[in-house]
């Protein structure tokens, strides 16, 4: 069997023995009544627990849009006309629009990437603007002690709209909803202090109820309005094929469990070898990001198997904490030293740490050699050549089971 991997803004190949392949996680077949700009505008007619975005809206109005940024792979650029087409039903001119891509701890954009996220009509019309941690304004403490600190721009305005969309998030649970906001246009600290809870069991992948982090980043809505979202899940090509507009939290777990029906799909057993792509460009634009993916594929993986891990990472490794930590620590005492003492960035080199105790990890991408080789990963030339030294490791019968789209299907077994 010959399967194509997305890799950065193209594919690779590979040839697997068919009775070797375990299954190829892709999303589960539903049938759906619209999809496309047909189930954006339906969503935007039938908000779930809101009035239209049309109807919530005043004249005179300041009104903040806050979209994902570049890393992410939200279609702002279809989304956007549509939400500025209803505010203008509501009389809100273009001047009192404000756009602000939710950075979190990601570094900023160059004007070029904010028109491609946006559209050079769009971005032509309204003020566009990074959120910045160092602007940030505190509006309240949650129960586990976060000080929600958010970007003066969302605090300052009068309505605010959050566009995002929904995928598993392997601690937060799911994207989406009030993951705009917190930690999309907070400080540092409160992210840091939210994403401490990663080192607890309830906090993973495809659960929102106990999870600490997803309880923690919903209850930001206490200090901070979210007045209306549009969110969306997307097929394996990024089209929308499910939108949930409305109240933050009821459009929100519409979307999960939409996407629980999609992209939670069964496996029969764990497999011995798991080949995983984050799913291509943006989602393997740096290792930081790419981890999402890695972290899927550890569910999927037996102890003392091989995980294959395919992303161009073009960007290299992205954050500096993060980079520090791959290179100059043991995998072991990532693991001790994020329980300790929680570090933002870091916290991604402890997830992998986590992963590399389970099993061995072959990199496929455009990174040097020698810098594989620093960060306690095996780097292989291709796909192929990857799948030959893992054969020639757990035997020509080990099973293969290959995820595609590894950042966003999740595997799930009895």
């Amino acid at each position: 069997m010959i399967f194509e991997i997305p890799y950065g803004k193209s594919t690779v190949s590979v040839e697997i023995d068919k009775e070797r392949v375990l299954g190829v996680l892709t999303p589960n077949e539903i049938t759906v009544e619209r999809s496309g700009l047909d189930a954006l505008d339906w969503s935007l007619d039938h908000p779930i627990g809101s009035d239209r975005l049309e109807d919530l809206c005043v004249p005179g109005e300041r009104v903040v849009i806050v979209t994902s940024d570049i890393t992410r792979p939200v279609p702002s650029a279809v989304i956007l006309p549509r939400v500025l087409e209803r505010l203008s039903r509501a009389g809100i001119p273009d001047r009192d629009i404000t756009l602000v891509f939710a950075l979190g701890s990601h570094r900023k954009h160059t004007p070029a990437e904010m028109e491609t996220l946006t559209g050079k009509d769009v971005y032509s019309r309204i003020r566009c603007v990074d959120s910045d941690p160092s602007e940030c304004q505190y509006v309240g403490t949650s129960l586990r002690g976060t000080n929600y600190a958010l970007f003066k721009e969302v605090v300052e305005a009068d309505r605010v709209i959050c566009i995002a969309n929904i995928e598993y998030h392997y601690f937060a649970g799911y994207s989406g909803g009030a993951k705009s906001i917190m930690p999309g246009v907070s400080d540092l600290a409160c992210i840091r202090n939210n994403h401490s809870g990663m080192v607890k069991e309830e906090a993973c992948a495809g659960r929102i109820e106990g999870n600490p982090v997803r309880e923690d980043i919903d209850e930001v809505t206490r200090f901070q309005r979210i007045d209306f979202i549009v969110n969306v899940v997307l097929d394996e090509h990024k089209h929308i094929l499910y939108a949930a507009s409305g109240h933050w939290r009821d459009a929100h777990r519409s979307g999960c469990a939409f996407l629980d029906r999609l992209y939670k799909v069964q496996i029969p057993r764990k497999a011995d070898i798991v080949l995983v792509s984050p799913g291509g460009f943006p989602k393997d634009i740096n290792l930081y990001q790419a981890q999402k993916a890695l972290d899927n594929a550890k569910h999927a993986v037996r102890e003392g198997g091989v995980i294959l891990w395919i992303g161009s990472c073009s960007e290299g490794l992205e954050n500096k904490l993060f980079e520090k930590w791959m290179l100059e620590y043991e995998p072991s005492f990532m693991i001790e030293e994020i329980a300790r003492d929680f570090q933002l960035g870091a916290h991604k080199a402890a997830a992998i740490a986590l992963v590399l105790r389970k099993a061995r990890i072959f990199l496929v991408s455009d990174l040097e050699e020698d810098l594989v080789r620093s960060i306690h990963l095996e780097p292989k030339a291709s796909v192929s050549e990857a799948l030959q030294d893992a054969t020639a490791l757990l035997g020509d019968h080990a099973s293969v089971l290959v995820m595609p789209y590894g950042g966003s299907t999740l595997p799930v077994t009895d």
